[in-house]
Order: structure tokens, then C-alpha cells, then sequence
């Protein structure tokens, strides 16, 4: 049983040690695209591997219909189609509070005669003691409180993303990544949400704000972000110390 412990603090060591054994001297590793959400999506059952050419159909024909005729709706429709998603966020918001709260209250309780019994009482008292101000009271407290918040968010990005599932209602559930790498930092976007097939532009694309339930993660990992964040010891005490 002494054992134990020992064991599980290496276990720990060793899974916290993971991430940033992956970029050990080298850039930091994609992120496999086998078996992704959106390779799934794009090879369901209910599409075909391989696109079939039909036949006698003109597909340069401008009366066409289909989606690969000049003018056809070339929006995404379907599960495995690939929309546009274009994120133009420009945000300030800024909040300031003040607050100031004051208490302050006094009592007092004497008891110079009770049917002769404080005379019997103070009798047996020290001296200089007395029941005359038998009780005495005060309090004073005083709080204040400021706060300010102030907020500026920019970001411009545009990524390809896969429609994972059609629902009931027709409202299509969307998923997109992208990761680039410089040198050995490597950033990635990440971008769900459900989406109507209406709100989809001419040109396949989609701004963020009219993405249902959207998810928007840009961030990245390797060595530049690992110096700036705290050690993992670091964190745990933070997080269990109470002061």
C-alpha cells in the first residue's frame, strides 16, 4: 500500500508530461484526419465513394438544374458537403460598478435593581465590578467594492467546414478544423454549430453570426505557448491552496 501512492504521482507525472513530450525537440504533431468527424460525414453510406457521370446530361447546359450546372445551387445541402464559415469579429464592451455599503449600531443593557438581587450579587463581584451596565454592545462595519471591465476583440478568419448531419427540421449540423504550423508553434481553429440551409449564401459561405450553438476555438500549442502557461504543479496548488 506505500507503494501506492508513489504510483499514482508518476502516472500523473507521466499523463500531464504527454502533451508536451509530443513537440519534445520537434514541431508539434497534426492532428490525424483519419477517422475525423468530418471524414465520416463525407463517407456515410448515403454517399457514393466515387461520383458517377450521368448520362445525357449536359452538364454545361444553363438550363440545367443539377448542382454542377452553371447555374445551379452550388449551397451545401447535404451530409459531407463543405461550406464556408467567415468569422469577422470586432467586439468592445466596457462595464464599471461602484458600491459602498456602511452599518454601524450600539447596545446596552443595565441592571441597577432586580427585587434587590444585583445589591446580593455585587457583594460577591471583584472589585470595581458592577451590574449596573451589565451588558454593552457595538458594532461598526463598512464595505466597498469597485469593478471595471473592459474588453477589445478582433478576429478575421475563414475556414472549410463539413456538414456532419442533416436534422429533422432540415437545420444542418456543421464542423470545420484547421491547423497551421510555423516553425514549432502550431495553431488551430475549430468551428461547430447548426446552421439553415437559407441562411447560406450564393457563394457557399456562412458568417458566424448566424450560427446556432457556435463553438469557436482558436488557440494552439508548442513550445512559444507551454513557456507562457504555468507549471502543472503550479496549477494544482493554485487551484487547492485557500489563500
Amino acid at each position: 500500500m506505500h507503494g501506492l501512492p508513489k504510483t499514482l504521482v508518476l502516472t500523473a507525472f507521466a499523463l500531464s508530461a504527454c502533451g508536451r513530450m509530443d513537440h519534445l525537440g520537434k514541431p508539434p504533431s497534426f492532428t490525424p484526419n483519419e477517422d475525423a468527424p468530418e471524414q465520416v460525414a463525407m463517407l456515410w453510406p448515403g454517399l457514393p465513394l466515387h461520383t458517377q457521370p450521368q448520362r445525357n446530361v449536359d452538364r454545361s447546359s444553363l438550363w440545367s438544374g443539377g448542382q454542377h450546372s452553371l447555374l445551379g445551387d452550388q449551397r451545401a445541402i447535404k451530409k459531407g458537403d463543405i461550406l464556408t464559415v467567415v468569422i469577422e469579429l470586432d467586439e468592445k464592451a466596457e462595464i464599471s460598478n461602484n458600491t459602498r455599503r456602511s452599518r454601524s449600531g450600539s447596545e446596552t443593557l443595565e441592571v441597577p435593581s432586580l427585587f434587590g438581587l444585583p445589591q446580593r450579587v455585587q457583594k460577591n463581584l471583584p472589585q470595581g465590578a458592577s451590574l449596573d451596565e451589565a451588558v454593552s454592545i457595538e458594532a461598526d462595519s463598512s464595505s466597498s467594492g469597485r469593478g471595471s471591465v473592459r474588453r477589445n476583440e478582433k478576429l478575421t478568419l475563414r475556414v472549410a467546414a463539413t456538414v456532419l448531419d442533416v436534422l429533422p427540421n432540415g437545420v444542418l449540423s456543421i464542423s470545420g478544423s484547421q491547423e497551421l504550423r510555423v516553425n514549432f508553434e502550431l495553431r488551430e481553429l475549430l468551428v461547430t454549430g447548426y446552421v439553415r440551409p437559407q441562411d447560406i449564401s450564393r457563394q457557399n459561405e456562412i458568417t458566424y453570426d448566424k450560427i446556432a450553438s457556435a463553438r469557436v476555438s482558436y488557440g494552439g500549442r508548442g513550445q512559444i505557448t507551454d513557456v507562457q502557461q504555468p507549471r502543472y504543479g503550479q496549477q494544482v496548488l493554485d487551484s487547492l491552496l485557500p489563500f
